[in-house]
């Protein structure tokens, strides 16, 4: 380890205050470096049960009002003997950690845009507004690919599925993100899009052979790790080729994921590409994670196996044990430990908290945070992402004297529902846009009763509208296994039924795959994302009055013939 080296490139100064800052520890103090804890209302009490146990190195926020997190930023801060890093899911902007934040564009949405530009735009927003309430961490970017198009849980959270666009996407997050003062995390590593599996549920499996994984997700990391990431976050995520080369003989039973991995965290990621930063296991209370191991034998086998820093507990004092437990057996040598402790004050030296943490200022946080300039870059994305997939001739623009009667298929979770946290019923949303254009009407869709003389004519239908438009606002999210539309019943009566009658357009806010579920609809448009802005852009070129400029990042066609058609 050396810490004049890419990434931390300490000064003697600094080093000075590693160590001896690491030399005055008790092991107990040393045990606490590890953990990073999640706050997930960042509230005074959550802090009291914390302390109450150990000193963590590090936290993560989930998204509080800004105000909040000014406050429990500070207060956190001043509690601490040694200052902690503060984390965030700073993936798409500042809404990852305060609800005013800016949603500037999902990494699909940035990817459409084919504009890396763009991704520094969205990176900036990332690291001001998560400067601006204390933030230091990122956890981002996210160098998935997203090469299986059935996998739940990456999909919009990827730059695509092209190795090459998420390489250099990847590096240029990397790189803005850090010249402003934040840590990068590339992650999740070995890499996910490759099972169709989510690792909150399952561990799941990278099966690439060594060399494609190396051409393909080994030179993303590559770039991020030449780009000077400070850190990277390994996942439940197992890469059998890459163990058994750097292992052979070891049994199916002993293959690993990441995150309990000695063959993929010091194998391949330090000794393979030369990665010198610290490494963080993903959310340790994911099924992935202890599916793979016991809990409370794994919890000191992360660390022994090669990560820094261990994120969450399930319950923190029974993990805070388990870890000193494991010290004390000798799981994790002393060696070990203290070079764990070590690359965790490095990350904090190299961002400059060993001179100090100046109190985050409210006033000036409520002037970034979602602040005109960086609401226009999100207009931006947007304008420059939203994709036209395929077009029937002459459908296109919609307008209320073409289309004066429409019949409107809403296909989302119910407001505020389990999947809708992304965009509270942007269905409607778009309906009441519509209205407003001036559209005699547009009619939620609505089944009928299923049996012979009691579901309405067809003809009535076709006589009745001059348009069907369908929007799908389907997301996608940990602890779901797919990402699909649930036609209704009965036979899927909000199907396509009518689309060789009526010009019939789909829009996918989310999830650009959905012509897997409706393959024969002939207009076809992707959005990545469904804030305001996006709405508003889609509005604006559904009826002609923009152009639509994005480029696929993914396969849409899913791979099939007929969705072509």
């Amino acid at each position: 380890m050396d810490l004049r080296a890419n990434p931390f490139y300490l000064d003697d100064e600094a080093i000075e205050w590693v160590e001896k800052t690491r030399d005055s520890m008790s092991v107990r103090e040393k045990a606490g470096q590890l953990f990073c804890v999640l706050f997930k209302e960042a509230k005074p009490e959550e802090l009291e049960y914390v302390k109450g146990i150990l000193e963590p190195g590090g936290c993560m926020y989930r998204v509080v009002p800004t105000k909040r997190a000014v406050e429990f930023t500070n207060m956190l801060q001043k509690s601490l003997k040694v200052p902690a890093l503060i984390a965030a899911n700073l993936e798409k902007g500042g809404n990852g950690i305060v609800s005013e934040g800016t949603l500037v564009g999902s990494p699909m949405e940035i990817a459409a845009t084919d504009d890396v530009e763009m991704v520094k735009k969205m990176a900036r927003v990332c690291a001001l507004e998560g400067k601006a309430v204390g933030a230091n961490w990122a956890f981002a970017p996210i160098i998935d690919i997203d090469t299986n198009f059935r996998n739940p849980i990456t999909n919009t959270r990827t730059f695509g599925s092209d190795p090459e666009r998420v390489r250099i996407f990847g590096e240029a997050y990397t790189k803005t993100v850090q010249e402003l003062g934040l840590a990068a995390s590339i992650k999740h590593f070995p890499g996910d899009g490759q099972d169709e599996r989510d690792q909150h549920l399952v561990t799941s499996i990278n099966d690439m052979d060594c060399d494609t994984w190396m051409n393909t997700y080994g030179r993303a990391y590559k770039a991020g790790i030449d780009a000077g990431a400070l850190t990277c976050m390994v996942g439940h995520i197992m890469q059998p080729a890459w163990t058994r080369r750097l292992n052979p003989g070891i049994e199916d039973k002993d293959i690993m994921p990441g995150s309990l991995s000695p063959e993929l965290m010091k194998g391949l990621l330090r000794d393979e590409l030369g990665f010198n930063g610290l490494i963080v296991t993903d959310a340790t209370t994911m099924a992935g994670y202890t599916t793979a191991m016991g809990r409370l034998k794994a919890v000191p086998m992360s660390i022994a196996a090669g990560a820094d820093m261990f994120l969450f507990a399930r319950n923190l004092e029974e993990d805070f044990q388990a870890m000193l437990d494991g010290i004390e057996s000798g799981i994790i040598t002393p060696e070990r430990l203290d070079e764990a402790v070590t690359r965790v004050l490095a990350v904090k030296a190299a961002l400059g908290l060993h001179k100090g943490v100046s109190e985050v200022d409210e006033e000036k946080a409520l002037k970034i945070v979602g602040c005109d300039r960086h609401m226009e870059w999100s207009g931006e994305c947007a304008d420059k992402a939203i994709t036209l997939v395929k077009e029937e001739k002459g459908v296109l623009p919609i307008t209320p004297e073409r289309y004066p009667r429409i019949l409107f298929y809403p296909v989302e979770p119910p407001a505020g529902g389990e999947g809708a946290y992304k965009v509270n019923a942007a269905c409607e949303a778009i309906r009441q846009r519509l209205l407003k254009e001036g559209f005699k009407k547009v009619d939620n869709f609505v089944p009928q009763p299923y049996g012979e003389g009691f579901t309405i004519k067809y003809k009535e239908i076709v006589d009745n509208y001059d348009l069907i438009l369908y929007v799908a606002n389907l997301s996608t999210k940990s602890n779901q296994t797919v990402v699909r539309i649930e036609w209704k019943q009965p036979m899927g009566a909000d199907c396509g039924h009518y689309m060789n009658d009526i010009p019939t357009v789909f829009v996918s806010l989310e999830n650009p795959y959905h012509l897997l579920d409706f393959p024969r609809v002939r207009t076809f448009i992707n959005c990545y994302s469904g804030n305001e802005r996006v709405l508003d852009a889609l509005i604006d070129k559904l009826l002609g009055r923009s152009s639509f400029k994005g480029i696929n990042p993914v396969d849409p066609f899913c791979g099939k013939w007929d969705t072509h058609l």
